[in-house]
């Protein structure tokens, strides 16, 4: 639903935090080092993150600002991206979101904006891009919200304990995430906006004399340069990042692989548009052959004939910038989605007669290790970077750097890495959710920035992954190895190794996989089907529960907290749809490469250092036809979306004693489940404040003087809407090595909605 019609006024920097406004680009992103220099420490950095902060918002805000009437807002320039409504909103309600989430502000600004606009940001199966699903806000409404959230998160900021260097458990962490995920998200709004009709946007005369400095885009071009392949000796060099370096980074750039390169050559230049062009003329685009697979479905569902941002026009082809078309810039570079810059390689090696591929990661590794120095230090960046020199990208020539040229800065360059992550990999409990979700294999690696890259993204030890499809502001330098002396592609494996994710990949799927004993331990296969006697706890849930659900109450369920799927699953033999939703990433993932066919193959310890591989699918479980019936999404079970309604069943498995306000969830559930319909709840009220402020657990503590159990609690918060249908005991087995086991009883409770 689009709200009324309204033109989008210029606006002046907000007098309160005009301060910090002064310059808004270039910007450099904070160390996580006490300043030697500084009188005192502490606040220098507390100063230093507050300007990060504001700036960051500020030069959003103008990005945004360009946006000429607020219908613009609500289309979608992107079709497999939201409304530009939601990229304005979604970095905003990413603070209050985290900082919910680790306990550190008391409450919300707008709960119901805050579950509307949490995820969404890529065609992922957990993501909600479903337009229908949106009563979108008003900009007004989403201005004044994020004017709300500049005043909340400097308090925090003024406020916030500090101790140097900020680790990952520091408050200050939290908020240099949440700056970083929004410079993230600058560049991809204006990618969004590139797609926009130009007359949609400000531009020309249209713009202040500071927004025309900001967005001044290059006017540079000439006669495109000769593209030479110069010899890069072989080497090993080390991928990741150190624990202990003093810039923010992603949960994926930590760890450390050692990639070894055979001798290469390089591009010394970026591919430029005129090199593409050659490819485009030669019938590029009809040529199959040229054309991975998936290459090919991308062909016959776009039927595309030229790159995206090309315009095809009576006099030629032009380009679109941000804010400008203008004829081709020839020596310019070019700018594709991954899987046009795979094609462009195999019609170059077809020409050449040479192994012409995409470098891999390792391979652009080799070239930066050459260019000195890194974002944070540089006087001005060494090429088109950070908004340090243009609003668009320039002649590939214009920045030499040693030998090659752009191998910072300019576009994105794709690589044939699929990410994955490096040894020693470690998620941030507030955001497990930012590169697990692209651990499938589809998604490829981009490296080195572009124009608009600051903060984290400008710093060598950035790794940014989209799906082949996409398209960013990216292009690609070739690469020549010899034939059968090709390097690895680092982080080609498909192999589960979150040892959390296992446990419980175990835990739902490993009895019926594995015939619930282990050969390597000595078990018997009398035992299948069971862990030590007891009977898989997700089958015994929907056992258990659904004799309570009459045969016409079977339409919609929802299990939340469905970790890795199972008990979704399970349902599904009985539901029409089963909407499946967890907070983690981490878990859903699994569900959802279950439910795309793919088998899950994965390591449980026997013993010591000793392990057994394991290896799921929903076909082995004889699941594989209810699949489709069962939708995984991401989200927060005390601020769920107001889609999640209508049930015939809530199932919340093991899941009352984790939250962070149970009663809330309690009392808003309430609604989501249709008169006579069905809430189960398993749990063995293990409350631990870690997870639960003592406040708020539901039992398990002293009220008064006098003990509270938790089945108490529950009767509180549920009459005298339920009415209690059956409570009994339902035991678990979780497996921790082949001869040690976590044996655990949980409670469940049925309860039946009565208004």
């Amino acid at each position: 639903m689009k709200p009324p019609v309204a033109t989008s006024p210029v606006r002046a920097p907000s007098s309160r935090f005009a301060e910090f406004e002064a310059a808004l680009a270039p910007t450099h992103t904070v160390l996580l080092t006490a300043d030697p220099a500084a009188a005192d420490p502490v606040a220098a950095k507390r100063a230093e993150i507050r300007r990060y902060f504001h700036q960051t918002c500020a030069i959003y805000e103008r990005l945004f600002d360009l946006i000429r009437d607020d219908a613009s807002y609500y289309e979608r320039h992107e079709p497999l991206r939201h409304p530009l409504i939601f990229y304005f909103a979604h970095p905003a309600v990413f603070y209050v979101n985290k900082l919910t989430a680790g306990r550190l502000i008391p409450r919300r600004l707008d709960a119901v904006l805050e579950a509307m606009m949490a995820v969404g940001v890529d065609e992922m199966s957990w993501d909600d891009l479903n337009t229908a699903h949106y009563d979108w806000p008003s900009v007004r409404t989403v201005r004044d919200y994020r004017a709300a959230l500049r005043e909340l998160v400097d308090g925090f900021i003024q406020s916030m304990p500090l101790e140097l260097p900020i680790r990952q458990d520091s408050p200050a962490w939290v908020i240099l995430m949440g700056i970083e995920h929004e410079r993230i998200h600058l560049e991809t709004s204006s990618v969004i906006m590139r797609q926009m009709p130009l007359d949609e946007l400000r531009h020309g005369d249209e713009l202040t004399a500071e927004e025309r400095r900001l967005w001044a885009a290059c006017t540079t071009t000439g006669t495109p340069p000769a593209n030479d392949w110069l010899p890069v000796a072989g080497r090993t060099v080390r991928l990741g990042k150190r624990a202990d370096d003093h810039t923010y980074g992603w949960d994926n750039e930590y760890g450390h692989e050692d990639a070894a390169l055979p001798p290469f050559r390089a591009g010394k230049r970026l591919v430029s548009n005129a090199e593409f062009l050659e490819f485009v003329t030669a019938g590029g685009y009809r040529d199959e052959s040229l054309w991975t697979e998936e290459g090919r479905g991308w062909l016959h569902y776009t039927r595309a004939e030229h790159p995206k941002f090309w315009l095809s026009r009576a006099d030629g082809y032009w380009q679109r910038n941000l804010l400008d078309e203008r004829p081709l810039p020839l020596d310019w570079p070019v700018e594709v989605n991954c899987l046009e810059a795979q094609a462009y390689c195999t019609w170059l090696a077809k020409r050449t007669g040479e192994n012409v591929l995409l470098p891999t990661e390792a391979h652009w590794q080799a070239l930066r290790d050459e260019v000195p120095g890194d974002h944070p230090s540089w006087d001005r960046a060494p090429g088109n970077l950070n908004l340090e020199h243009f609003a668009s990208s320039c002649p590939v020539d214009a920045f030499p750097q040693g030998e090659f040229c752009d191998v910072v800065g300019n576009v994105w360059q794709w690589t044939r890495t699929p990410i994955m992550p490096f040894k020693g990999f470690e998620i941030h409990p507030l955001y497990d959710d930012f590169s697990v979700p692209t651990f499938d294999g589809r998604h490829n690696l981009i490296k080195g920035g572009s124009w608009i890259s600051t903060g984290n993204e400008a710093l060598a030890s950035a790794r940014y992954a989209f799906r082949r499809h996409f398209f960013q502001h990216a292009g690609f330098r070739t690469i020549v190895e010899e034939p059968g002396n090709e390097a690895v592609t680092a982080g080609s494996r498909l192999y589960e190794t979150d040892q959390l994710v296992t446990q419980y990949l175990d835990f739902h799927y490993g009895d019926a996989a594995s015939g619930g004993f282990d050969a390597a331990s000595g078990g018997d296969a009398a035992n299948r089907g069971s862990v030590l006697g007891v009977a898989n706890f997700p089958q015994a849930c929907v056992a258990a529960t659904m004799p309570h659900v009459p045969a016409d109450r079977r339409g919609k369920c929802l299990d939340i907290g469905c970790s890795v799927g199972r008990s979704a699953f399970e349902f599904a033999r009985h539901f029409a749809h089963v909407d499946a939703i967890d907070f983690s990433a981490r878990f859903i993932q699994s569900g959802v490469r279950l439910q795309q066919g793919d088998e899950l193959h994965y390591e449980i310890p026997t013993e010591g250092e000793l392990t057994v591989p394991r290896a799921i699918s929903l076909e082995r479980l004889g699941l594989g036809d209810i699949g489709s019936r069962v939708l995984f999404m991401q989200g927060d079970a005390c601020n769920l979306k107001a889609i999640y309604a209508g049930y015939d069943l809530v199932f919340a498995g093991n899941l009352i004693d984790r939250l962070y306000d149970p009663s809330l969830f309690l009392r808003e559930i309430a609604d989501r489940i249709l008169p006579g319909g069905l809430l189960v709840i398993t749990s063995p009220y293990t409350w631990l404040e870690e997870y639960t402020p003592k406040d708020k657990w539901l039992g398990g503590r002293r009220e008064h003087g006098e003990p509270l159990t938790t089945f108490t609690g529950l009767e509180r918060c549920l009459t005298p809407r339920f009415a209690l249908v059956s409570r009994g005991d339902i035991p678990f087995v979780i497996r921790e090595t082949a001869r040690k086991h976590q044996h655990t009883i949980a409670e469940m409770t049925a309860w039946r909605r009565l208004t």
